[in-house]
């Protein structure tokens, strides 16, 4: 079962889905999934991308590829917003953890005044954000 985090209405946050995670994922309303984990970061026996495509795709959910380690770069947050603007609601975007997709997210909305909204909505979601306030 996947530990979906709810962010916004629109955008969530889950560590490290499976294939067999994506039937709940759908049924709950989602529409797109992005990847934030790379393949073979966690060894082995980690789940796929591609078998998470397969199965997301068969169910009618659009599934975007965003792949990074470590602390999202500027073309990572430029290219989370574009993602974000063109994709159908809700998101939920997925990496070991749930981190790096709530940092990507919240890092789009740098700049924009809602330091404090984008800290709370972090830590509803169980993410301490707080460290980001000079950048957001």
């Amino acid at each position: 079962m996947a530990d979906i985090r709810t962010v916004t209405d629109s955008f969530a946050v889950a560590p490290q889905i499976g294939p067999e995670d994506v039937d709940e994922i759908a049924a709950a309303g989602f529409k797109t999934i992005i990847a934030n984990r790379p393949d073979g970061e966690g060894g082995l026996d980690q789940p796929r991308m591609g078998q998470i495509r397969a199965r997301a795709e068969q169910l009618g959910l659009t599934f975007v590829a965003l792949p990074f380690s470590g602390a999202p770069t500027p073309e990572i947050v430029e290219r989370t917003n574009q993602i974000l603007s063109e994709a159908e609601t809700p998101v939920l975007a997925y990496c070991r953890t749930g981190t790096r997709s709530i940092t990507a997210w919240a890092l789009v909305h740098g700049g924009q005044g809602m330091a404090d909204e984008i800290i709370a909505a972090g830590a509803n979601a169980g993410y301490d954000l707080s460290s980001l306030r000079s950048l957001l």
